[in-house]
């Protein structure tokens, strides 16, 4: 509150820490638009160490933040009620105006009421004290300004990565990339969110989970683990496949990846085919199978079962008579039997189909001159 104008700020909070103890008072500094040149306080343990008579030792980390927001720290005198008299008030006011009959979900959203109940209700009201509204007698001008960058007063601690990819803070379980296993990360958190950092390097955020016992993010990176450790084994299963067959069936194995067919599934049928007829067999099948464009397990499989199949030599063709076993003809090429075929192929293929038509006999007449017998 500020005591000049009974201006209020209300925020509510699950923690007492000392890091949540300052995030509230820089909440009010922006909610007020600036800083009072005194802050007052009712000995507190946050803030207040040790109180001996007129004598206050102030917890170190607290003057710190006074020093960085340029106020001077008071404490109240103990059992001195009427050194605090319009805070208790305040107090009192906000449970019989505020609170009765008052339905929330989270967190979030009873701070969220009662910023519009300040801004609606309680420093609207017309004070009976001062005989005017707080924010009619609030004067922002008498108030020193914020720092122009804000320190960081997050929940800051560090916590290993487990193999499940997880980290603890807080009693809930937050999962982080497979890439950060076994490091330890720095979680900082506020009263609505989590951010978890590699040194400065930020990895990923979550909002704040006050519940207990709650695992977040598994779905997301646990999918991205299994990704990994399939391309892995795909990896290393090529990798193997390789060093049995050599270098040159990798080329074999990039062709063999443009085509429609699962890599994983052909690279395990070549290392089962390997198992079978061994390395050296299946090297040379799978240079046969490149060579003719084959490139499937498939192919090769049928490439060595080929090769491994007996078979039976047939005996000479012998004639009963002897004089025609011991001829010896002069061994004649079929080329030019291919290429008169395919010679003629060519020029059927080329005739158009009047002429083919006039060539072709009817049915109802004989293909000759010749009478029909």
């Amino acid at each position: 509150m500020e005591c000049h104008s009974r201006k209020l700020y209300l925020e509510f909070t699950h923690s007492q820490s000392f890091e949540t103890f300052v995030r509230c008072h820089i909440h009010a500094f922006r909610f007020m638009g600036g800083i009072a040149r005194e802050l007052w306080f009712d000995n507190l343990a946050t803030a207040v160490a040790e109180h001996d008579g007129n004598l206050v030792r102030f917890h170190p980390r607290f003057l710190a933040f006074a020093r960085e927001y340029s106020f001077l720290p008071r404490a109240c005198h103990v059992r001195a009620a009427w050194e605090k008299g319009k805070i208790e008030r305040a107090i009192g006011y906000a449970r019989t105006s505020f609170w009765p009959l008052r339905t929330f979900t989270d967190l979030a959203d009873v701070n969220s009421q009662a910023l519009l109940w300040l801004n609606e209700v309680a420093n609207q009201r017309h004070h009976r004290e001062t005989g005017q509204t707080p924010q009619e007698r609030f004067q922002p001008e008498a108030l020193r300004s914020l720092p122009v960058i804000t320190p960081d007063y997050r929940d800051t601690t560090e916590a290993l990565v487990h193999k499940d990819l997880r980290l603890s803070f807080d009693g809930n379980r937050y999962c982080v990339p497979p890439r950060y296993v076994g490091r330890q990360l720095t979680i900082k958190a506020d009263a609505s969110s989590l951010t978890i950092y590699d040194q400065q390097q930020e990895i990923v955020s979550y909002a704040r989970c006050w519940q207990r016992g709650q695992v977040l993010g598994a779905e997301r990176f646990q999918k991205e683990l299994f990704e990994q450790r399939a391309a892995a084994e795909r990896s290393a299963a090529q990798q193997r496949l390789i060093s049995l067959l050599g270098p040159t069936s990798e080329i074999y194995l990039r062709r063999l990846a443009d085509t429609d067919r699962s890599l994983a599934r052909q690279v395990r049928e070549l290392l089962a085919l390997i198992r079978d007829y061994g390395p050296e067999a299946v090297a040379a099948a799978v240079g046969k199978a490149h060579a003719a464009g084959a490139f499937g397990a498939d192919y090769v499989a049928n490439i060595l079962s080929q090769q491994t199949q007996r078979r039976e030599v047939q005996p000479p063709l012998r004639f009963k008579d002897p004089e025609l076993n011991e001829l010896i003809t002069d061994p004649l090429s079929l080329a030019d039997y291919d290429a008169f075929i395919l010679r003629s192929k060519r020029n059927a293929d080329e005739l158009t189909p009047t002429e083919t038509e006039s060539t072709e006999p009817d049915d109802d007449e004989p293909a000759s001159g010749r009478d029909p017998d």
